[in-house]
């Protein structure tokens, strides 16, 4: 089985199969995004206190998960490549860095603009917002030392390393909430209890997160083709 994952992740196999999933995926994430908008913002009711400013939620959250996802995912690909020489793995992490960066800021910009009407200012010091801060100076670290170790052998490995050291950031934000005293709501979606969220409004926003997650995979996909394809060229 190790063997049959092994042989998958061979650059010449994976991109064939992206190719031929590229259009499945497009699809999927264009369903999820209607159903996600039109559900979120036209079907779902205002809620009791925050009226229909809490429809935010429904960019807000999902770029806040995709915010610890593809970290989480650039870990896993650190670990694939430092172990089991996994290059495809050194790959995941260059291109998947600039796409968590910006659902990290999005996430950020969305949360102050949703936390100026709910507690009265744009930004505070809160453990939440602190430790998602953290998050995305982690990325654009992991941005500024790709580019400057491009042209060593090291540098792979150096940023794979660096990426692990930070993944210790990712509980930190998720369980936050619990361990301090926070401004910040606890979380909207469990996995081993009832979400505390009508079902009206659970599903767009579950449409929305996977939708999101649709669009990471298109655009680091896409991404790591150009890139390939750029590097064939230029070898010939």
């Amino acid at each position: 089985m190790w063997f049959a994952i092994h042989s998958l992740l061979s650059p010449k196999k994976f991109f064939n199969l992206s190719n031929k999933i590229l259009p499945w995926l497009t699809m999927l994430f264009l369903l999820t995004l209607s159903y996600g908008l039109i559900g979120g913002l036209l079907i779902a009711p205002a809620d009791y206190l925050q009226g229909d400013g809490f429809r935010i939620i429904y960019v807000h959250v999902p770029c806040a998960f995709l915010s610890l996802s593809i970290y989480a995912t650039m870990a896993m690909a650190a670990v694939s490549a430092l172990v089991w020489r996994i290059k495809m793995g050194f790959l995941v992490i260059k291109h998947s860095a600039p796409i968590g960066a910006c659902f990290t800021l999005l996430a950020l910009i969305t949360g102050s603009l949703w936390g100026k009407p709910m507690w009265g200012t744009w930004w505070i010091w809160d453990a939440r917002l602190t430790s998602e801060l953290i998050l995305l100076f982690l990325y654009l670290g992991i941005m500024v030392l790709q580019s400057a170790l491009a042209q060593k052998n090291s540098g792979d490995r150096a940023v794979a390393i660096l990426v692990l050291i930070g993944f210790v950031d990712i509980p930190i934000i998720h369980y936050s909430v619990y361990w301090w005293n926070t401004l910040h709501q606890g979380a909207t979606l469990r996995l081993f209890s009832p979400s505390h969220i009508a079902g009206s409004m659970l599903y767009p926003l579950l449409a929305m997160i996977v939708s999101f997650l649709l669009y990471y995979a298109i655009v680091l996909l896409l991404r790591m083709g150009h890139d390939r394809n750029t590097n064939l060229s230029t070898t010939r």
